[in-house]
């Protein structure tokens, strides 16, 4: 056999089985997703353990501290969803129904106008229904993760009870302190830095909506600001979602004008927190371009639903650091990577 023959062979190879696997990790999407997000949660708060740690705070009472924390935050989020989407789900027929009315009287208008608009077809194609719905659906997706809080919180609890071996642990399988092991150090520091910065700027974007909404009069406006808080981690589009909501209800009860007034709110906020402070600070630190974040985020959105949507970012840095791992695979990492890379020194 050749060599050109084995190289194709070896990559039809590695197609296959990334087919396969992400066709097993899609299957089994219900079991993996709570596990992928307590090791992120774990990787987030290892700092925390850490600083403990070295203020002379035993192990297991660092790792008890951290998750009275998590459970703490954890309740508050899980109480301030479900009471909120109990409450907008029972007042969503009021909504639809004013919503409808105001889409007829539009119709209307056209009509008047003179613009022959087919009243049946534009509304499937266009049914402002189906965007409220389809928040509430994701509302009750992400509520439907902390049912598996129990699973959650221990794992977390091992995984950060082991926190302190694993560099140990890594290096008896790799033999050797390596680069393997320098990217892999890498690796929680980028996913530390860019949790915790987004951390930060998806708080300040939502409690930015929140007191926004509070002054127009929009109804539900804490809801909005933790959906604008929550959608904040999902790249891109994620802010746009975050918005639909609050938009539409301003149009159902005070009309246009208002209902662009809070659109026009949402784009300033999101260009300040997000444009200019986010991407300021995360930009670079990535490694990713903005097309592989985009891509990313539809694709892990399509294997593990809103989780995956939300940790489409982290999840990517993790297959490209797989993937700088191996020779034959490098150049798909450098593919992933944001830039021209750099000539390499003789």
């Amino acid at each position: 056999m050749s060599e050109a023959t084995a190289k194709a062979t070896s990559a039809l190879v590695t197609l296959a089985a990334i087919v396969v696997l992400v066709a097993g990790m899609k299957a089994a999407s219900e079991i993996i997703v709570p596990f992928i997000f307590s090791i992120f949660i774990a990787i987030i708060f290892a700092p925390v353990l850490l600083w403990l740690t070295r203020h002379r705070v035993p192990n297991v009472v660092a790792v008890i501290i951290i998750l009275l924390g998590i459970i703490l935050i954890g309740t508050l989020v899980s109480v301030a969803i479900g009471t909120s989407v109990q409450q907008f789900t029972r007042a969503l027929p009021v909504y639809q129904a004013s919503l409808q009315g105001q889409f007829s009287a539009f119709i209307a208008l056209l009509t008047n106008l003179g613009v022959e608009v087919s009243s049946d077809g534009f509304s499937e194609a266009f049914d402002p229904r189906s965007a409220i719905r389809w928040v509430n659906q994701l509302l009750i997706g992400l509520g439907a993760l902390f049912t598996n809080a129990f699973l959650i919180i221990f794992t977390v609890l091992f995984i950060l009870l082991e926190a302190s071996d694993f560099p140990a642990k890594l290096q008896a399988v790799r033999g050797q302190i390596g680069s393997d092991l320098g990217y892999t150090g890498q690796f929680f520091s980028s996913v530390q830095r860019y949790f915790g910065l987004k951390t930060l700027t998806s708080l300040a974007t939502g409690i930015a909506v929140t007191i926004m909404l509070v002054i127009v009069g929009v109804d539900f406006p804490v809801l909005w600001g933790l959906v604008a808080f929550l959608f904040n981690y999902i790249p891109n589009i994620g802010s746009i979602i975050a918005a639909v909501p609050a938009v539409l209800l301003a149009l159902v009860q005070f009309g246009v004008g208002p209902a662009i007034g809070v659109a026009a709110g949402y784009v300033g906020i999101n260009m300040v927190f997000g444009n200019l402070l986010e991407t300021r600070i995360m930009g670079k630190g990535m490694g990713l371009s903005a097309l592989v974040v985009f891509v990313s985020l539809v694709f892990w959105g399509w294997v593990f639903g809103s989780i995956g949507m939300i940790l489409s970012v982290p999840l990517t840095m993790l297959a490209k650091l797989a993937l700088e791992n191996r020779e034959d695979t490098r150049w798909i990492a450098v593919l992933l990577g944001s830039g021209a890379p750099r000539a390499q020194e003789d």
